[in-house]
């Protein structure tokens, strides 16, 4: 597992996050995209631990996953298991965690910054800092995708399960999307990546 572990971080992070898997009972498994999570922590009914992580990620947002789920694991061990998925026990570990990381040999010197300010007080996701997470998708292969913030307003976007949407305003950090077919009323992340359809054209 560590050998297939290489493949996903920065080279310069591997002896670290090696001695952070040193446990017997904890495995970590490399799985395809999944469109919700770039990555879970489970116990099961054996007592194993298990992190599951997404193939597709750049490196250095793998890494950050990779501690996210570690940080589980350690938060349960260290406070047992009646603590907040993602409570003060659980980012007071993420943070000790993720600091032997936070220098120029392990990731850009342009992201440093960012993930500074944004280990101060760690959220549930990376996706949920925006200006975090759009920096480290510069890191990852083009693709045909627009960012939400990117579509007009008023013209229509799909996302990838096929629902079609039209972009409202925005509201404070999020943007409204209108369901085409419900009529219904959505909130999206600036940074959520979608599918601009053909804008129509005016009379």
């Amino acid at each position: 597992m560590h050998n297939t572990l290489q493949e996903y971080i920065p080279h310069q992070a591997i002896p670290a996050v090696i001695e952070l898997l040193r446990h017997d009972n904890l495995v970590v498994k490399i799985k395809s995209e999944r469109k919700t999570r770039h990555g879970d922590y489970r116990k099961l009914p054996n007592n194993k631990h298990v992190i599951t992580i997404n193939s597709n990620l750049n490196h250095y947002r793998f890494l950050i996953t990779l501690i996210h789920e570690i940080a589980h694991f350690e938060a349960f061990n260290s406070y047992g298991r009646y603590i907040k998925p993602h409570g003060k026990e659980w980012k007071h570990t993420f943070q000790k965690l993720m600091l032997p990381f936070l220098n120029p040999n392990v990731f850009p010197t342009e992201l440093l910054p960012l993930l500074a300010r944004h280990f101060k007080n760690p959220k549930a996701s990376s996706d949920s800092d925006v200006k975090l997470a759009l920096a480290l998708k510069q890191f990852d292969p083009p693709n045909d995708k627009t960012y939400i913030f990117e579509v007009p307003l008023g013209h229509e976007f799909r996302l990838y399960n096929g629902r079609v949407f039209k972009k409202g305003v925005k509201r404070r950090t999020r943007y409204e999307g209108v369901e085409v077919t419900s009529g219904k009323l959505y909130l999206f992340n600036p940074n959520a990546e979608v599918e601009l359809l053909k804008v129509l054209q005016e009379d």
